[in-house]
Parts: C-alpha cells; structure tokens; sequence
C-alpha cells in the first residue's frame, strides 16, 4: 500500500510519516448533526463497521488525568471495560474525561487518534482487527481517516492486541 498524501498533515500524518508507516488518507465531509463519529465514518467511507476502528481513551487508576491509555475498537462494537483493564494489567478502567483526553491526545473528540499523540499513552488494539489486510483509524481530525494494515498501526503506536470488546 502506498502512500497518499493529504493537503494538510495532522500530527498522525507526520508520526507515521517519520516512522516509515504506508497508509492511504480518505477525506469525507463530516456532519455536526452526526450521532455517531464511527458510524458516519463507515458511510461516508463506505466501509463496514467491523472495519472501521474507533479511539477512545480510558482510565485505568486512581488519578483519572493521568492514568490513561488508549483503546482501539470497531465501530460496530462496544469496548469491554473489564478485558481492556485486564489487557493492561489493570483491576478496572472506564472511559477517560473528555477533556483530559482531549488535553493528552492532542485531539479533538471525534478525531483521536492513536497516532501522534501529544503524550504516549498504552495502546491496545482489539484483536478482531488482525483478520482485515487493511483497516480505517481515524487521521487526526473529524472528516479525516488512515487506511492502515493492522500490523502497521500496531508499530505505530507499539500495541498490545487483545480481544477488547463485548
């Protein structure tokens, strides 16, 4: 897969630019009066949603702000709390503060990435993914998404695989 390469670079753009990492960018005209980020995603780009990956952020200890790792699931599927803290040697996790994921990604909601990030966080991918040659992660910004092989987005953000949803 080659790259292609946007107008405009997002700092995931540039980390797997420097990292060596192909990917193949997809623009789509994002909608405010969208429900669902992931979802609208997998339309606009005419994918399934088992192939569309959504990045959330979680927290898995006592300071909320600061404990946080990011965890990487279709869209078509929901995060399984429990897995994700056992896939991180943890006892629990639960979604991250907006803002304190915002504020650690770098990113806005709607358009984390687990690529570029402001400061490293843990990565887990949900192991589903292995079985696409190529899956879509968001690029950085709302309207934005990477075509990825898995195992390239692994690299990336130096993953952990687990089966993380329900």
């Amino acid at each position: 897969m080659g790259k292609k390469r946007q107008s405009a670079s997002t700092p995931a753009t540039a980390a797997l630019d420097a990292a060596g990492i192909s990917y193949v960018a997809h623009s789509y005209a994002h909608s405010d009066s969208a429900e669902s980020y992931g979802a609208e995603a997998a339309e606009q780009l005419g994918v399934s949603g088992d192939r569309v990956f959504k990045t959330l952020m979680v927290s898995t200890g006592a300071n909320a702000a600061e404990d946080l790792a990011v965890a990487v699931v279709p869209v078509a599927a929901m995060l399984d709390l429990k897995a994700v803290g056992a896939a991180l040697g943890k006892k629990r996790a639960q979604m991250a503060d907006k803002a304190a994921a915002q504020r650690r990604s770098g990113y806005v909601l709607g358009g984390i990435s687990p690529f570029g990030q402001r400061q490293h966080a843990t990565t887990v991918i949900d192991s589903s993914a292995q079985q696409f040659q190529t899956v879509f992660i968001s690029g950085g910004r709302r309207g934005f998404s990477l075509e990825i092989a898995p195992e390239d987005a692994a690299a990336a953000t130096s993953a952990l695989w687990a089966p993380i949803t329900s």
